[in-house]
């Protein structure tokens, strides 16, 4: 091992400030990609806004501490989409079909797990901003409050309170009778 790569392994556990690793980003993929299609609502859009976000980080390279890469790359995500609705809310829209073939288990019943989870991304798209970040960072990238908090800068306690909100509406969405038994 080069004296430079023992160095950074050294920084690297110290939390010393240090560039994301090129090498690193398909570790994030998967998350990424969930979170992506949450926002845009298509398998195609989610892949343009993960390949953008990375061409993003990759062209203006920022010192990290030991596990923020998967935050710092939610909030360029994120930034990245905010941008391209607003370049998009010129242009004609499309008919937002939802593709979940990636989201489907082939175990078990199929066609119901496809429609639920139409149904389910279908609410989280008509969530205000604030609370469609918020339950695409912590239920669909799997990202802590703190975490969260983090990528959207705000605080935890608006984390949950978000949260506490986004998954009532979505809930509510999908099956009517939930708001209806409270």
């Amino acid at each position: 091992m080069s004296e430079a790569a023992v160095i950074r392994s050294q920084r690297a556990r110290e939390g010393a400030p240090r560039v994301l690793e090129p090498t690193t980003l398909p570790a994030h993929s998967a998350r990424l990609y969930r979170a992506a299609y949450a926002l845009c609502g298509s398998r195609d859009d989610a892949e343009d806004l993960v390949q953008e976000t990375y061409a993003r980080v990759l062209r203006r390279p920022r010192l990290l501490r030991r596990g923020d890469d998967i935050v710092y790359l939610l909030r360029v995500l994120r930034n990245t989409w905010i941008s391209s609705s607003r370049a998009a809310a010129t242009r004609p829209t499309t008919d937002g079909a939802v593709d979940i073939e990636l989201f489907a288990d082939h175990r078990h019943g199929e066609a119901e797990l496809t429609l639920e989870l139409k149904a389910i991304y279908a609410a989280i798209r008509t969530l205000t901003e604030p609370l469609r970040e918020t339950i695409t960072a912590v239920d669909i990238a799997g990202l802590t409050y703190r975490e969260a908090a983090r990528a959207l800068g705000t605080k935890p306690g608006t984390i949950m309170s978000r949260l506490f909100r986004a998954r009532e509406e979505v809930a509510g969405q999908v099956d009517p009778t939930v708001g209806a038994t409270r």
